[in-house]
């Protein structure tokens, strides 16, 4: 039988998802995060970072999320909130890239 003192609820969250939030926070002056769930892949931490820049990390699930953005410091939103929408700023070669796409039916 397992030893209960040696079991944990926590998920396990590696510690490069956690140096990925942190660097990106430093390199923009503090982030926030939006968590997707995204199905079985897990889920998706959207950062912005104050000066607008932003990016992602996935981490394989959304408490594995949690957990690794409140270790980075770095605060989540609930949901997709008009302020932090109209605080992103994508790069022009972002708009390029998705100038190119096409959509598919």
């Amino acid at each position: 039988m397992a030893d209960v003192s040696t079991m944990t609820l926590e998920p396990s969250v590696p510690g490069t998802l956690v140096d990925g939030l942190r660097s990106f926070a430093g390199d923009h002056g503090g982030a926030k995060a939006v968590i997707e769930y995204v199905g079985r892949r897990g889920a998706r931490i959207v950062l912005v970072g104050t000066d607008g820049a932003w990016g992602d990390q996935f981490a394989p699930s959304t408490d594995v999320a949690r957990q690794a953005c409140a270790t980075a410091g770095v605060d989540i939103e609930n949901a997709w909130e008009r302020e932090l929408i109209e605080q992103m700023r994508p790069s022009k070669d972002l708009w390029r890239s998705m100038g190119r796409r096409s959509l598919a039916r």
